[in-house]
């Protein structure tokens, strides 16, 4: 069973609520369609975790369509009652085989909404705390996530590689965020090479994807904001003969190259702020 692709066009769906009027809503407006959004979240979680048990003996594809329906009623949540809606660029740059998706992240809106965009079953690599959130633990438990323990240092290294060389094999896609954590709009994080390591360690390549999910729906803040949330898909990058390093300086120049393309502004702010920075005087101390 196959999942219909949202829309992946260059033109943002009717739905979408990005005009300038929708822009100005007032405050008490966000807060009060916010509120409802956290409302539907959480009967749908419920709902879903419920269901999710008559879904455990479904072959794995059907399971996760079924189990990732709540994505789908979660994104369209946030485009029909806070006016987030999406622009996907560079669908055909994924191509029909094994790969690691390697993506900018500022919000919860990429995790939800790749598991809808993607062609294939995506495998996240996330911590194993989650997996004891009642509800929404359950449904995640029935997937074949790479759950680990950050603590374990180079075993929790050595796990995603054993765990994900076997998903990639079984023709599911890894997804990893380099930067390790959300990072908030116009900003650069540290990125590490856990997915290049798994990358060269199987010979598969990797698709760099740049996205501004924190322009609508920023990190640790309720209030969600209308606006088309822009998601690029890079050409996909050969780990053969690379170190994971050089493979990682590659992701990372696509990927911010790429960023100050769709969000130039958040960008622009950040390097005048620098600039300013750098060329204010100096007061020594008498």
């Amino acid at each position: 069973m196959t999942m219909p692709p949202p829309n992946s066009g260059l033109t943002p769906s009717p739905a979408a609520v990005s005009k300038p009027a929708a822009r100005n809503r007032s405050h008490a407006e966000l807060l009060l369609r916010s509120m409802l959004f956290a409302l539907l979240i959480v009967i749908a979680t419920v709902v879903w975790a419920i269901a999710c048990f008559g879904f455990i003996l479904l072959p794995y594809r059907q399971r996760y369509y079924m189990i990732t329906r709540w994505n789908v009623f979660i994104t369209l949540a946030a485009r029909h009652v806070c006016g987030i809606d999406w622009e996907v660029r560079g669908m055909d740059n994924l191509p029909d085989a094994p790969v690691i998706l390697l993506s900018k992240h500022q919000s919860a809106w990429e995790t939800i909404f790749y598991c809808w965009l993607m062609p294939r079953p995506l495998i996240f690599v996330f911590k194993k705390s989650l997996l004891y959130i009642p509800f929404f633990g359950w449904g995640l438990a029935m997937l074949r996530m790479i759950a680990i323990d950050r603590s374990k240092g180079r075993d929790a290294m050595a796990q995603v590689i054993a765990t994900g060389k076997q998903r990639l094999d079984d023709g599911q896609w890894v997804i990893m965020f380099p930067e390790g954590t959300r990072t908030p709009v116009g900003s650069q994080g540290k990125y590490k090479a856990g997915g290049t390591i798994l990358a060269v360690g199987t010979g598969v390549p990797v698709v760099p994807i740049a996205m501004n999910s924190g322009d609508c729906w920023p990190r640790n803040a309720f209030i969600k904001k209308p606006g088309t949330i822009i998601v690029s898909i890079g050409k996909p990058i050969p780990s053969t003969g690379r170190t994971p390093g050089e493979l990682m300086a590659d992701v990372e120049n696509w990927i911010e190259s790429e960023m100050r393309v769709i969000t130039p502004d958040a960008y622009a702010g950040a390097a005048a702020s620098a600039k300013a920075n750098a060329t204010a005087p100096v007061t020594h101390g008498q």
